[in-house]
């Protein structure tokens, strides 16, 4: 080892939550190193969130030419250069690296070793030519795409998040593995750039989501022409560049010039020798307690490393409750009860807090469930974006879940998370005053509709404004 580094926290992995960590605790005073072997940002910088949603922007782009008729617009074929929408995808990455860059962290006073890190005792890191003693570790090194041992796989082209988007060549037919919310992205988005799109799913697509929503997504996609087959499990893999074909354990053939593996993500832990730190692990997840503390107690796990939900919101979060255990020695704990995602697919769906069956489970009868659709909003008819609707499982006069599918979703839910994550009472959404006309409306009538019936159904009410009519 050429030099040996003592600090006060030492940060393995430059993604999300590790870069969140390590920017709030050196403004705070605390001596920082940094490791990150591979490129700072993350996959979420890198292969996923920002890389999507702009591939996502460019096929609604091209999708939007194709459907002006009910406004009175004439419409067109779009001309897709594939190449030149991954150079966009490319330049939207360009514009936010500054932001998670070395030099950026450098100048806040982080110390940045642009190495893998690996445990060499319950104290010290290995990284390059550098031994990194600490007070505290925080493992941020996320998730890598699960690539599942499907017989052939291994032996034939194909792609993930981590190699789709440098791809420049236009898939004639794209075949995707896996109908979750990235495999569903990516097709939708292929599918408006031009490409002939197949999805495969073993069991349900989307299947953590509320049924009764993710249909009007599936419903939307199959109408924009894609091929989408649930239930149908993948037993062999096999092709050559632009010559792909798999078959199914029922023994139907697929063929297509593009295959793409989207059946979800493994934690990133190979790198890490985690024995030498003490470090156990719960699956292929670093185990952690309600504190995100590993059962090394100077060492925390956070964001997809740590399991639970894979979301770089998540890992963020991570990131502010270990810095007030972690600098402050104050306690803190994790809760998932508020925690928001989407699905950035058109429509898009959103969801926080419990589901129908979830709080049923829990609560048993004393729950209520409220709808109202996009279809009852002003907003909506004017953009002729009616599909979806808005459902919310209330307890007590207090919100526990909310699920809505339809344009806006992931902007919309996040009243909804407020509410929950404050405990606040439905009144306090029906008295929001929103501007009109806006899809906002939404979650301010379907809490409407809550109060309705005890407004305009309860005979004591009828009873008191009859009352206070005769008198007054």
């Amino acid at each position: 080892m050429n030099s040996e580094i003592k600090t006060d926290v030492c940060v393995i992995g430059g993604g999300s939550g590790g870069l969140s960590f390590a920017a709030g605790a050196v403004q705070m005073g605390a001596r920082v190193v940094l490791l990150e072997g591979h490129r700072m940002g993350g996959d979420c910088l890198n292969y996923g969130c920002v890389p999507s949603k702009a591939l996502i922007a460019a096929a609604k782009h091209a999708h939007e030419m194709t459907t002006g008729r009910p406004f009175g617009i004439g419409t067109s074929m779009p001309e897709v250069d594939y190449a030149a929408v991954m150079e966009h995808v490319a330049d939207v990455i360009r514009g936010i690296e500054p932001h998670d860059s070395v030099e950026r962290f450098q100048g806040l006073g982080v110390k940045v070793i642009t190495e893998y890190g690996r445990f060499v005792s319950p104290r010290e890191v290995a990284a390059g030519d550098h031994r990194i003693r600490a007070r505290r570790f925080v493992i941020a090194t996320g998730s890598s795409p699960l690539v599942p041992p499907i017989p052939g796989l291994s032996e034939t082209p194909h792609l993930t998040n981590e190699t789709i988007f440098s791809n420049r060549e236009k898939p004639e037919h794209l075949i995707v593995i896996g109908a979750g919310p990235i495999g569903l992205e990516l097709a939708q988005a292929h599918r408006r750039l031009g490409c002939r799109v197949t999805v495969l799913e073993g069991l349900v697509a989307l299947g953590n989501d509320d049924p009764e929503l993710t249909s009007t997504v599936i419903d939307r996609i199959r109408a924009e022409g894609v091929e989408l087959l649930e239930g149908t499990f993948v037993a062999e893999v096999e092709g050559t560049e632009g010559d792909i074909r798999i078959k199914s354990a029922d023994g139907t053939e697929f063929e297509g010039t593009h295959l793409l593996v989207a059946v979800g993500r493994k934690p990133n832990t190979e790198r890490l020798d985690l024995d030498n730190a003490g470090i156990g692990m719960s699956g292929n997840a670093i185990q952690v307690d309600s504190s995100l503390r590993t059962s090394n107690k100077r060492a925390y796990a956070i964001g997809d490393v740590a399991g639970g939900y894979q979301f770089t919101h998540v890992a963020a979060y991570h990131a502010g409750i270990i810095i007030r255990s972690a600098l402050f020695g104050l306690p803190s704990r994790t809760r998932v009860n508020h925690i928001p995602w989407a699905t950035y697919t058109d429509p898009e769906l959103a969801h926080v807090g419990l589901g129908e069956a979830d709080a049923t489970e829990r609560f048993g009868t004393g729950i209520e469930v409220v709808r109202f659709p996009y279809l009852d909003n002003d907003r909506a008819r004017a953009e002729r974006a009616t599909e979806g609707m808005v459902k919310v499982v209330i307890h007590r006069g207090r919100p526990v879940g909310a699920s809505i599918v339809g344009r806006q979703a992931g902007e919309l839910i996040q009243v909804w998370a407020l509410a929950i994550a404050s405990r606040l009472k439905m009144s306090a959404v029906a008295g929001m005053i929103s501007p009109y006309p806006t899809l906002g409306e939404i979650n301010k009538r379907v809490a409407g509709q809550y109060f309705a019936p005890r407004l305009f159904e309860s005979a004591l009410v009828k009873r008191v404004v009859r009352t206070v009519q005769r008198v007054g």
